[in-house]
């Protein structure tokens, strides 16, 4: 007789990789692909980064239906896979975040993907795949060095963040996408990443989720907790800041928001 096939348990595929190590080679990989995709210079500008998010989201896709068939799917470049609203378990992905510095021949772009339950991230994984970097949240190092002084921003930087820069005293230094801004944050290079201008929820839950790993505050710029997996999936506002700058960070922002 023929035993009957075991069913992996809570969090395991078939393959048996855990949530934490699926998301990494997730992030990894497309990472990988999005490489593949620039080689050569072959492709370039708007061509390049349609190529590039397709590309990226039919892999994560796949995959994804491979080893958590069961799950709830929220990407920015595809239809909802499952039932969001009654799903215990809902991947949120950015197959390729930061689609103009990816065009644009940069490092400045990301990868994010992310598992959520009851609106929390449960597990996160960061690729920056031009400079070689993945961040997990099941393995990063505690953002605990000096301060750095330095607030992440975009090219053209907010009143909240000219606001916040200027009453902590903090240099604003231009960084592309948001995963890139937010492991600035993480590796010590910033020490804040103030964002107003509106998002989705897939530009920030992976980095969110390596950053609170990190030890990282992270919450709404009234200080509120994050929530995710949203009927409609819009971020107006977060802040990412070192602890240390909690209090003050918060003080600041309560004068304006």
């Amino acid at each position: 007789m023929h035993s009957a096939p075991s069913v992996p348990g809570p969090g395991f595929s078939a393959s048996g990789l855990s949530d934490a190590e699926l998301a990494a080679r997730i992030a990894e990989g497309a990472g990988e692909i999005l490489l593949g995709v620039r080689h050569g210079g072959l492709l370039s500008g708007r061509h390049l980064g349609d190529v590039g998010d397709t590309m990226a989201q039919a892999w994560i896709a796949s995959v994804l239906a491979r080893h958590r068939p069961t799950d709830a799917i929220l990407s920015e470049e595809a239809a909802d896979v499952g039932d969001r609203a009654t799903a215990d378990r809902v991947w949120i992905i950015d197959p390729l975040d930061g689609t103009r510095q990816f065009a644009g021949g940069t490092g400045d772009w990301a990868v994010h993907v992310a598992l959520t339950g009851n609106g929390k991230v449960t597990e996160a994984a960061v690729s920056l795949p031009a400079r070689g970097r993945l961040f997990r949240s099941d393995t990063v190092e505690p953002a605990d060095g000096p301060l750095s002084g330095r607030i992440a921003t975009s090219r053209y930087a907010s009143y909240e963040v000219s606001w916040v820069a200027r009453e902590l005293k903090l240099e604003p230094i231009p960084i592309g996408s948001a995963g890139a801004k937010a492991m600035a944050v993480v590796t010590g290079e910033a020490d804040a990443y103030v964002h107003a201008g509106g998002q989705y929820e897939w530009d920030n839950c992976a980095p969110v989720g390596v950053a609170l790993a990190a030890g990282l505050h992270c919450s709404r710029l009234d200080g509120a907790p994050i929530v995710y997996n949203q009927p409609y999936p819009y971020m107006p506002d977060f802040v990412i800041c070192r602890t240390e700058l909690r209090e003050d960070m918060l003080a600041s922002l309560a004068e304006i928001w």
